[in-house]
């Protein structure tokens, strides 16, 4: 306690000297209000590195002394932290805790005390249970300790031994034919990862590492297209969060262990810095739509931002305002996502959740796996001159510059899959048109709606029809109109913004992957317009089709709801209407965040149902609905 005191005391004496230098030479760049829970917390921001300084390093801290004074009996927030369900918890141990050492110098007093608990902490944890990610995360922690004269001193020649044979790729690679077992695609960096750095730290030859490396190249070649950006799957045309991410982590992995980044890769880099720019916002918010957002959301942009900066991909003053944003993320983080009561990341209290592989059982991994990626990208920005740099003044003017509206390839074939982008002042609106593919297809994450952070959500790994009809016919099928999009178009008029598609086959409900259905077919169109969104579907069947009932709902962050016939008015809230035609009745009522009503951000509070009951369709049915929010 005493040392953690004098640890606080010496950061707060030093935060107070750099803002007094600071406001001496140039003023603080901006102040930002980041909502948490329900009330506004104004907070200004600095230099990036002065925010992981101030702010992250203690809380890494507060979780290496909780290892070393609970060990096994770690707990946090009532939580059980080693309890054996988060399989890569070792590794992110390694990683989150040796930033202590990494920035700790060692004249100072506390750098032979972090030495002395690091080394009980990795005997302690060795022999968990730690798999691919975790592995990674490891080496990767071990390599950097090695280029710092450290690893002898932090790790036990007997840790060591048993690390050298438990962190290897072979666990999860076919070593006939290097190909994955039983994992998504971005586990091929994973894996080329951990060979690469078992080579450099002298266990075992490059062979591997060259081998696991054409075979991730080769893989994001052939599944990536004309367009450079990854399918999360063999090919049914899963883009998301990952599949923009993907280059940049490939890119940092060659960043950290010395390897030259391709043409070819900064080629594909520079795509996915093109969705990123167009999506920047005042308030760090990050990917809204697919799995594994939320934090994660906010650190992918990092992750590609800072990648793309050290590798010059990005324009001077794109640099400039990577930067900026990448101060206002970070400090999102600390004054949003991070809760002092906690004293731990909140992925899954007070209304907000994330999704299930992500569970509060990985509540101390979550912690340190959120730093690393917050640390090790605000260090590459140290390294290309952004120390101690005061964000730019023209961050928000620049945002004011950007397209209004976009549209991204993804593929283009058989189905069409792209992403479309709105901006309309402080709202930046998705509108993804891609399929969930294999287990995500009917999860609202991944519907064709449109999201905007913390205006229009869904909710990870749930189904209920947010924004689309969900028809359930008299035979029990259910359809949704979600996962075969075809002949996507666009068409701008000032800032008017139109998206038209259609799908000769619907998706039906009930198996991983998504099953055709040409039962049902649709004509879509969205009209994007500043403050309204309006969707428009044609739904026709080649036959009489009996339906038992047709339902749509609309979860929202607004309230104080009056409803006249099938138009709902908010009082309070960005969302301030919310009308539909084509379905009978609507009702409308207060959830309150009550699952699954629930989104990375925080609760739903409004939940809109509308439905039709028993018909038979043998005329085209016309479904629309409009949204207007506050600009």
């Amino acid at each position: 306690m005493k040392k953690y005191v004098k640890w606080i005391a010496t950061l707060i004496f030093a935060t107070f000297c750099v803002n007094t230098v600071v406001q001496a030479d140039t003023p603080i760049a901006s102040t930002l209000e980041i909502e948490k829970t329900g009330e506004k917390h104004p907070v200004t921001y600095a230099a990036l590195n002065q925010i992981i300084d101030r702010e992250v390093l203690p809380q890494l801290d507060v979780f290496f002394e909780k290892l070393l004074a609970e060990k096994e009996d770690i707990t946090l927030d009532g939580i059980q932290a080693l309890n054996g369900k988060d399989k890569f918890l070792p590794g992110k141990i390694a990683i989150g805790l040796s930033y202590l050492l990494l920035n700790t110098p060692e004249e100072s007093p506390e750098f032979d005390h972090y030495l002395e608990g690091y080394r009980k902490i990795a005997d302690m944890t060795v022999d968990e249970c730690n798999e691919t990610w975790g592995i990674y995360y490891y080496l990767s922690a071990l390599y950097r300790l090695k280029e710092a004269d450290l690893l002898e001193r932090a790790v036990s020649q007997k840790t060591l031994k048993k690390l050298k044979k438990k962190t290897d790729w072979r666990k999860f690679v076919d070593q006939d034919d290097y190909s994955l077992i039983k994992l998504p695609t971005n586990y091929y960096g994973v894996a080329f990862s951990i060979a690469r750095l078992r080579y450099l730290l002298g266990w075992e030859d490059k062979s591997s590492s060259e081998k696991l490396l054409q075979k991730m190249m080769d893989h994001y070649r052939e599944y990536s297209g004309d367009y450079g950006f990854s399918d999360e799957t063999n090919g049914e045309g899963r883009f998301d969060r990952y599949s923009i991410l993907l280059i940049g982590e490939i890119s940092q992995r060659f960043i950290e262990t010395g390897m030259d980044v391709t043409p070819q890769m900064k080629e594909w880099l520079r795509n996915a810095v093109d969705v990123i720019l167009v999506r920047l916002n005042e308030d760090g918010h990050g990917f809204s739509f697919g799995r594994s957002i939320g934090a994660y959301g906010d650190t992918a942009f990092l992750e590609v931002l800072s990648a793309a900066a050290y590798l010059d991909v990005l324009t001077p003053k794109e640099k400039e305002m990577a930067y900026a944003f990448a101060s206002k993320a970070t400090q999102r983080y600390v004054s949003f996502w991070y809760d002092d009561d906690m004293k731990s990341v909140d992925l899954w209290d007070k209304g907000r959740t994330t999704d299930d592989y992500r569970g509060k059982h990985r509540i101390l991994g979550e912690n340190l796996s959120l730093s690393h990626q917050l640390i090790y990208t605000a260090n590459l920005w140290n390294e290309i001159g952004y120390k101690d740099k005061i964000p730019s003044n023209d961050f928000v003017a620049w945002l004011k510059e950007l397209p209004t509206s976009t549209i991204t390839w993804f593929a283009k074939g058989e189905y069409d899959r792209a992403l479309v982008t709105y901006r309309d002042q402080n709202h930046v609106i998705s509108l993804p048109l891609i399929n969930g593919g294999k287990s995500q297809h009917m999860n609202n994450p991944y519907y064709p709606i449109p999201f905007s952070n913390a205006m229009l959500e869904g909710t990870p790994d749930e189904d209920y029809p947010q924004l689309l009809p969900r028809f359930r016919l008299a035979d029990g099928d259910e359809l949704i109109p979600a996962a075969f999009i075809r002949n996507v178009q666009t068409s701008r008029e000032g800032s008017d913004f139109t998206v038209t598609y259609e799908q000769h086959e619907v998706d039906r409900l009930g198996k991983r992957r998504p099953i055709k259905d040409d039962r049902l077919k649709v004509e879509t169109q969205y009209d994007f317009s500043p403050g309204k969104i309006t969707r428009t579907d044609v739904y026709r069947s080649d036959e009489k089709l009996e339906v038992d009932n047709i339902r749509l709902e609309f979860a929202s962050f607004s309230e104080d709801a009056t409803i006249d016939g099938n138009t709902v008015m908010f009082d309070r809230g960005a969302v301030t209407e919310f009308s539909i035609s084509g379905l009978d009745v609507c009702k409308v009522e207060s959830v309150n965040g009550e699952p699954p009503y629930q989104t990375p951000v925080g609760p739903l509070l409004t939940l809109v149902t509308c439905e039709t009951g028993d018909m038979t369709m043998e005329e085209p049915l016309k479904i629309s609905w409009s949204i207007k929010y506050k600009p």
